[in-house]
């Protein structure tokens, strides 16, 4: 199997520092454009992975022209305006059009994972890479792999007992925020921490609630059991949004003594476990206070209010219409 090529190689090959050729690849940085396409040249000519196909379409030679167009996005759930992808949809969008590529989106649907099959008009001769957000079943994502194709998986499954993924993947850094926050609730005197969220959905909510753990043995707090719900509705692998907050209502209601802060494996869950407090009598924070992760719009809005208006902001631009 040959060595696969990296920043570094490219860098060495072309004697330029590392870090310009990462600023050119990652579109990060400052660096003068004619550099900048040298660089992604290089490295697709020499089979750099992310690298392999995109080429600006001035460049490409008629036996690549017709021949994989598109960078496609698999995704097992409905990005919505609220998930924190989808900022970054827009720019791998702007990224593909500037390098001359379609960018196409497929929903796979649940019995499409079930059954290995590919989506419906994905045609694999015309892709020149894939992404993959909210893809967390393992076997699906192995049989992707198989493909061939350029792959970054943003965010996996938790499989620790399986074979590793042959393709890149792309995590948060899921771990020091939480040791800061647990260190600073340590510091308010607030020592009766729980979490909420099921730990083996992602491997980003597994990160989550292993830094959750290790914070409290290296804080020296308690633990409780009955504190962690990271489970959901028994027998339930994809629960509906109604089954699993009456998990969290059942689990809520077993409690003998509450904690005095609750960690949520991300924001989508945080609004659950509010609602859901609130609903049983519960007072957020007067009662518990409530860290979320992600950054949400959910986790900015008031919960009270049935209805808002909301004004995004504009820019004046004055062009030729206007004399100008």
């Amino acid at each position: 199997m040959p060595r696969k090529v990296t920043i570094q190689d490219i860098a060495n090959e072309m004697g330029l520092s590392r870090n310009t050729v990462s600023k050119a690849i990652n579109s990060t940085g400052i660096i003068a454009d004619s550099t900048r396409e040298a660089i992604l040249k290089k490295a697709s000519e020499m089979g750099y992975k992310l690298f392999v196909m995109p080429q600006a379409s001035s460049e490409r030679t008629e036996e690549q022209a017709g021949m994989n167009k598109e960078l496609v996005l698999f995704t097992g759930a409905a990005l919505g305006g609220s998930h924190f992808s989808t900022k970054m949809l827009d720019e791998m969008q702007l990224e593909a059009s500037r390098l001359g590529y379609g960018f196409t989106i497929y929903r796979v649907m649940p019995q499409e994972r079930e059954n290995l099959k590919l989506p419906a008009n994905f045609d694999i001769k015309r892709v020149a890479g894939l992404f993959c957000v909210e893809m967390f079943d393992n076997a699906y994502s192995q049989m992707l792999c198989s493909l061939g194709l350029p792959l970054l998986f943003i965010d996996t499954a938790v499989a620790f007992n399986e074979k590793p993924l042959r393709a890149d993947v792309l995590l948060m850094e899921n771990r020091s925020g939480i040791y800061d926050f647990i260190k600073e609730m340590a510091n308010r005197g607030k020592t009766k921490i729980g979490f909420v969220g099921e730990s083996m959905h992602c491997m980003s909510f597994y990160e989550r609630y292993d830094a959750y753990m290790g914070a409290l043995r290296l804080f020296k707090l308690p633990f409780k059991e009955e504190w962690c719900l990271t489970g959901t509705s028994q027998g339930l692998n994809y629960p509906s949004h109604a089954e699993y907050t009456k998990y969290l209502e059942e689990s809520f209601k077993k409690w003998e003594e509450k904690p005095e802060v609750i960690i949520c494996a991300n924001d989508f869950v945080a609004v659950d476990t509010m609602q859901t407090l609130k609903k049983l009598g519960t007072n957020i924070p007067n009662d518990i206070l409530l860290c979320g992760f992600d950054d949400a719009p959910e986790s900015r809005k008031e919960p009270e209010m049935l209805f808002r208006t909301v004004y995004v902001e504009s820019t004046l631009i004055y062009r030729e219409s206007t004399g100008d």
